[in-house]
């Protein structure tokens, strides 16, 4: 049997030890130490839940917000000024600017012509128009 001194001498010691111990020199390598032990289509699932974690939701927009962004787009053609347009595509924003060549309401998409090319954008993907007077 262990003695009440020699009990407390143990506590100290291992104290001491505790507060010696430099945890800054400890590296912990994440999930890489468990990924050895891991199917492969548990590795594959939580590489897309990661992706899918790092999606941003859809910005819910109501009646007031088109209206700003028909006014902005219908300012924009009629001064023929260039815009910055934010769109949601598939959980990220995608800037894009330049000036707007026409609309096409039966397809629902706008034609926007930048500095080096001409493309067409949904026009239900845009989120935010800007002008850039």
């Amino acid at each position: 049997m262990i003695s009440k001194k020699e009990r407390c001498d143990n506590m100290a010691n291992f104290e001491e030890d505790w507060n010696q111990l430099d945890l800054s020199r400890l590296q912990d390598r994440g999930s890489k130490k468990w990924v050895a032990m891991m199917l492969p289509e548990h590795v594959k699932m939580l590489r897309e839940y990661g992706e899918e974690i790092k999606k941003e939701p859809r910005p819910d927009l109501n009646e007031f917000d088109y209206e700003v962004i028909n006014d902005q787009i219908s300012l924009a053609m009629q001064r023929n000024v260039e815009i910055k347009i934010k769109r949601w595509k598939e959980g990220e924003f995608i800037y894009n600017r330049g000036t707007i060549q026409w609309i096409d309401l039966r397809k629902r998409t706008i034609e926007i012509e930048d500095p080096f090319r001409s493309f067409e954008l949904s026009i239900d993907e845009i989120v935010d128009v800007t002008l850039s007077e």
